[in-house]
């Protein structure tokens, strides 16, 4: 049996996580998987995780930690170190943009978890190097998609109407994005904005406020969080998807994007330039360049053919992120 641990909560802010995709994907493959915690109470889903290890040790054959870059990295300190103590295989998987920075900070405490794991699995290559480098060893296992799920939209003609699919997060920049439609505007008057997702901290509120303030609010719908069949039907109704985050990993939501045939203007933070060539799969500008930004859309609406070929190489790009190519690499491990 595998103990998945992570964060399981089910909401109407929460769209479906990683944690369930990959279980019930492994389940699949006939592998029996147990999942921790749907506590909302952080303190309470701590000791839902501990109590798990401690009451199935003995049927446990492996541990998934989900570890993230902020307070979810305690999860697994606490978790890993519980194995350990029952001298359990556990494999942290990692998700935070962040965890180069954490590699910094807590040095030991990193060493206490990634030092003793059974394995360790990066799902992009900027944080394989980034642990390698610290002489913990990673194995590569991009996250998943089931590509045939995914309708790719071929556009004869691509115009300046954007989406956004991120949580509204000071960590993912959304108010650049109501910045970038404002001067987009200036060149491309018909142009116009969608941003979906949850609001995690009020950025929600600051988005709308700046819209406001700079006078593109009518050009702007806020859809708040969609499921994914929602959101995919309507990126049918977009030509570019932008994602303005100062901190990331490997997005799915940019996979997605990706598979469906939206071109992707990004910033190029964290791991993105690991999955995006710049001019080749998605357009790629600096943190928080706001005009940078606007200047390559201008550019490439002027160069439509050039869209078109990112759209196709990115799309081929993400099938190699299908399970029926990803599924052999977990199996071999496991």
């Amino acid at each position: 049996m595998i103990l998945y641990i992570g964060n399981n909560i089910h909401s109407k802010t929460n769209n479906v996580t990683y944690m369930v995709t990959l279980s019930n994907l492994l389940k699949e493959e006939g592998f029996e998987l147990l999942l921790t915690s749907s506590k909302k109470n952080q303190l309470l889903r701590m000791l839902d995780m501990l109590l798990s290890i401690l009451k199935y040790r003995k049927k446990i054959s492996y541990i998934f930690i989900d570890t993230y870059s902020t307070r979810n990295f305690y999860y697994a300190l606490a978790c890993s170190q519980l194995s350990r103590l029952f001298n359990l295989k556990y494999i942290p998987i990692l998700h935070g943009g962040n965890l180069p920075s954490r590699l910094k900070s807590s040095s030991k405490m990193c060493k206490l978890i990634f030092k003793h794991s059974y394995r360790n699995i990066a799902p992009s290559n900027y944080l394989k190097d980034a642990f390698e480098n610290k002489g913990y060893e990673t194995t590569f296992i991009p996250n998943v998609l089931d590509i045939n799920a995914y309708k790719f939209k071929i556009r004869e003609k691509f115009i300046p109407s954007l989406l956004y699919v991120r949580a509204f997060d000071k960590i993912y920049n959304p108010q650049m994005a109501v910045s970038v439609l404002s001067e987009l505007l200036i060149k491309h008057p018909s142009s116009k904005l969608c941003m979906v997702g949850p609001d995690k901290d009020g950025s929600l509120q600051e988005c709308k406020n700046l819209a406001m303030s700079l006078g593109v609010s009518e050009f702007i719908e806020f859809k708040g969080l969609l499921s994914k069949t929602e959101w995919h039907k309507l990126s049918e109704e977009f030509d570019l998807f932008i994602n303005t985050t100062n901190i990331d990993n490997t997005p799915v939501s940019i996979l997605e994007a990706m598979a469906l045939g939206l071109p992707v203007v990004s910033t190029d933070v964290g791991g993105i330039p690991y999955l995006i060539e710049d001019s080749v799969t998605g357009i790629l500008v600096s943190s928080n360049d706001i005009q940078g930004m606007v200047n390559r859309i201008v550019k490439y609406l002027d160069a439509q053919k050039d869209l078109q070929y990112i759209a196709q190489n990115a799309r081929k790009k993400v099938e190699y992120f299908d399970w029926n190519t990803v599924k052999q690499r977990w199996i071999d491990i496991l």
